[in-house]
């Protein structure tokens, strides 16, 4: 998270720097609204943070410049107690929060999560139109994400592209195998020629061999016509190997010379024919695995390992999955011809904290679902009101109702650590929880083992 800070008050605007840095929130402090207009641009990542009252330019002036700037910067408003009508008009304006002194950290630090995520959103849409317009690489509009893993991929395949080298692929099933193999292609020199796509273990083996390397006619019952290969189809272009693990050892001895030679012998004749290609193998196991020996050739498997592409786990870069929840839910909304479903706080909590056992097909079908309005809450979430429904006043409240309730999940109904996460004295905790009908007995109980509470279906 990035966020500039914009406080005319050193000890303010030091204890604000500081309490966010803690919570790993990369902070831009500003001691004026220049300061910080000359910071910001319409590709900044973040959120903007202001008070209002502020000498020479004040917080709304400088929202209003931000939003002939960028209007879909995030800018959250710290007013006192005299500038919420001033903030109400500033939201109606399109300000993204306020938040009225004095204010938990926890509060400020959740309107900044929330912030960032949209901010995130807005420009990964925004690079997902230019590429759909001609902007940008086939790595950067197929790959999509900004985890270190994935830049690495990224940047591996583009100095790779153009070394005729064979290719191995390793991810667990659905983490984008066959994309890291079109990738490579597009950004080629055999970009031009065919991709040439065979799933090894869809193919029965009785077919595998003639898909592969072809036949003429005669060479067996049934064979009237000859037929081309996929290897040779390849010629000038990518082969595809997907679940190249359950390949047969014969196929396997086949492969390697192949491989080694860059010739074919279609069934039915001793003609061996040139082919000029790029060999891509995909598997979800680990080749290197000793205890892969007696089911996959290792002479085989270091052919094929010259450059290995290892992708990781959708768990393991949870920092992409709203942007790719995005970019499949727009491509979901185009499909069916509806809109795009609102990213809202329960929607957000379930893909970061969900461990995607299918990897990217796995989200790419729930943003389907959420597109089609046939998903419904996930399971464990509490169903929480869209954020843009009702007055602000009721919006304001929700949330803080939300916050409280996450609170005492969180330590299980254990009212000292909450009071501590909410910052807040034990008599105004306890005065809400009145205000909002929470029962924080009840959390105990499902500390203990319990039922989760009933209230927790809406705020």
């Amino acid at each position: 998270m990035e966020v500039v800070f914009v406080d005319d008050d050193e000890d303010v605007r030091d204890a604000n720097a500081q309490a966010l840095d803690l919570q790993g929130v990369s902070v831009r402090a500003c001691a004026s609204a220049y300061e910080a207009l000359d910071i910001l641009t319409d590709t900044f990542p973040g959120v903007l943070v202001t008070d209002v009252r502020m000498a020479d330019m004040d917080g709304l002036t400088l929202f209003r410049h931000v939003r002939r700037l960028d209007p879909e910067i995030p800018v959250i408003l710290i007013t006192g107690h005299g500038d919420i009508e001033m903030a109400v008009g500033a939201m109606r304006e399109g300000a993204y929060d306020f938040l009225s002194k004095p204010y938990a950290p926890e509060r400020l630090l959740a309107a900044i999560r929330h912030g960032t995520a949209q901010r995130q959103l807005v420009l990964e849409n925004r690079r997902l139109r230019a590429q759909a317009s001609g902007g940008g690489d086939a790595a950067e509009s197929m790959l999509i994400g900004s985890a270190p893993a994935i830049v690495r991929i990224r940047e591996l395949l583009r100095h790779v592209a153009d070394a005729d080298v064979d290719v191995l692929v390793h991810g667990e099933t659905g983490s984008g195998k066959e994309v890291v193999a079109q990738v490579l292609h597009r950004l080629s020199r055999r970009r031009d020629a065919p991709f040439v796509a065979i799933n090894c273990g869809a193919l029965p083996e009785s077919v595998i061999e003639s898909e592969l390397f072809g036949h003429e006619a005669g060479a067996f019952t049934g064979a009237q016509k000859r037929r081309v290969g996929r290897i040779e189809h390849a010629d000038g272009g990518t082969l595809f190997l997907d679940e190249i693990e359950s390949m047969s050892p014969a196929m396997q001895v086949r492969l390697l010379r192949v491989l080694e030679t860059r010739q074919v012998a279609p069934l039915g004749t001793n003609e061996q024919r040139a082919v000029d290609l790029r060999v891509i193998a995909a598997t979800k196991a680990d080749l290197g695995d000793p205890a892969m020996r007696a089911r996959f050739r290792e002479d085989l498997y270091y052919r094929l390992n010259v450059v290995t592409v290892n992708i990781p786990p959708l768990r393991e870069r949870r920092e992409d999955i709203p942007v790719l929840f995005a970019h499949f839910a727009g491509l979901a909304a185009r499909r069916f011809g509806c809109p795009v479903p609102p990213m809202d706080s329960a929607l957000l909590r379930h893909l970061t904290s969900h461990d995607w056992p299918g990897n990217v097909r796995e989200l790419a079908h729930f943003a389907d679902r959420c597109a089609l309005g046939v998903q419904q809450a996930p399971a464990g979430d509490p169903a929480v009101p869209a954020r843009d429904a009702g007055s602000l006043p009721e919006r304001v409240e929700r949330y803080e109702a939300e916050l409280i309730r996450e609170a005492l999940a969180a330590h299980g109904g254990e009212i000292r650590g909450t009071l501590e996460t909410l910052g807040l004295p034990r008599k105004t905790l306890y005065d809400k929880l009145r205000r909002y009908g929470i029962d924080r007995q009840a959390y105990a109980r499902a500390g203990a083992g319990a039922e989760a509470p009933a209230e927790d279906s809406g705020a």
